[in-house]
């Protein structure tokens, strides 16, 4: 029987070195690459360059959210492992746990950015919400 995993891509150094594993390590595995568009992106955005709607600002961060996922699916390929890409809104850390039920997925590869100390304290970290709370193994790629 194939595994379902699942590898959250942020498009970050630590995200592509988890795709990479996954196709190394479980090359006959269905996996997918899930990108996760951040509602609290507009707030930075409207912040740093002011925004014109929230609409415009979630089909910009969708299109980029699909440009990562055709990046990610090409680093998986490079290596001859065959992936499908999704991209969803909401809060990472919940939309992930909320696929991994919803699509039976039996394990998740994910990188770390390897906070530590009091940015840890206080930002959370993804990768730590989906560990505590996932009902399924996580690999944490470093």
């Amino acid at each position: 029987m194939t595994d379902d995993l699942l590898v959250p891509f942020d498009g970050s150094l630590l995200s592509k070195r988890a795709v990479e594993y996954v196709a190394e390590k479980h090359p006959d595995a269905a996996v997918t690459i899930l990108h996760v568009v951040d509602p609290i992106g507009v707030v930075y955005e409207a912040e740093a360059h002011g925004l014109a709607d929230a609409e415009t600002w979630h089909e910009r961060a969708t299109e980029a959210a699909e440009r990562a996922c055709a990046d990610a699916a090409k680093i998986a390929a490079d290596v001859g492992c065959d992936v499908t890409t999704a991209v969803e809104t909401g809060r990472p850390a919940r939309v992930i746990l909320e696929y991994v039920e919803d699509h039976d997925i039996d394990h998740v590869v994910m990188g770390s950015h390897g906070r530590s100390g009091a940015s840890r304290l206080l930002l959370g970290s993804t990768a730590e919400r989906v560990v505590r709370r996932s009902p399924v193994p996580v690999t944490v790629v470093r």
